[in-house]
């Protein structure tokens, strides 16, 4: 990447993700059961929704117009709204298949950000968030196994 424009669409790719993930973690919280969950959910979502917010900053503090919205398109759209679908299966197990799912592609777009030439001080805070997206789809793996036990 040499210019803005370009550090502008993978920052906004990511704002999309993010969003995608904000919708998808605040359904998984108002459908799943275990109270646990509910609280984990909401917390990941919230945290998404932040994690937007500073990327939005630095896209407007590029002189660009950031993402205000999910993507109705992506893939990772696609991977959250086949989480409705598990929600009438009966249980959280399903639930928690369908977040792994959406957090594979959050964390797909995120190893594909970073591979992009980005200056220091954006990249450091999308390693940040990509640090925590991951430790997220693990817990959400975590926890999906034991609940199919």
């Amino acid at each position: 990447m040499n210019n803005t424009t370009d550090t502008t669409t993978t920052l906004n790719t990511l704002i999309e993700i993010c969003k995608d993930g904000q919708d998808g973690f605040r359904d998984a919280a108002e459908k799943v059961k275990n109270p646990e969950l509910k609280t984990l959910f909401s917390e990941y979502s919230l945290q998404r929704s932040r994690f937007a917010g500073e990327l939005q900053a630095v896209v407007t503090n590029l002189g660009e117009e950031p993402e205000k919205k999910s993507s109705v398109a992506s893939a990772v759209h696609r991977g959250w709204m086949d989480l409705k679908s598990a929600f009438t299966k009966g249980g959280d197990h399903p639930i928690l298949v369908e977040c792994e799912r959406g957090e594979d592609y959050a964390v797909e777009a995120y190893r594909t950000a970073l591979a992009e030439e980005l200056p220091a001080n954006i990249r450091e805070l999308v390693i940040t968030q990509s640090t925590a997206v991951q430790a997220a789809h693990d817990d959400v793996r975590e926890r999906r196994d034991l609940a199919a036990v």
